[in-house]
């Protein structure tokens, strides 16, 4: 699986939400300005080709849908953003969120609890 840009993105983001759609129905979740229709289209053929969305065609329209899930793409993007900025350590990552967004202790206690309940479920 590769990253996606910030169009591949949005227009995954739409899908995901859509369920399923045509290029009109993609054109019209994206706020203003809107991107013209043939840039839409090129950047979903893009997708396609890359593997995260099918079609369905109905002559020369077509029905696309999401073939690779949201929580699938989450896996594979944080786990990449944990390798390339964290040394892939899950600690550094939860220590600079910490640091950087001024957690109180009560945020702490509840996240040391939620990995306790984590490390109970795989024990």
């Amino acid at each position: 699986m590769k990253e996606l840009t910030k169009a591949e993105d949005q227009i995954m983001q739409i899908l995901w939400s859509l369920e399923k759609g045509f290029v009109k129905d993609i054109v019209e979740q994206i706020p203003e300005p809107k991107p013209a229709y043939n840039t839409v289209s090129t950047i979903v053929r893009i997708l396609e080709k890359k593997g995260f969305i099918g079609f369905k065609a109905y002559g020369k329209t077509h029905e696309y849908f999401p073939l690779v899930s949201r929580e699938k793409y989450t896996r594979f993007y944080l786990n990449n953003m944990v390798k390339g900025y964290f040394n892939g350590s899950v600690k550094n990552l939860v220590s600079f969120f910490a640091k950087e967004n001024k957690l109180d202790v009560q945020d702490i206690d509840m996240l040391v609890k939620q990995l306790e309940e984590l490390k109970s479920k795989k024990s």
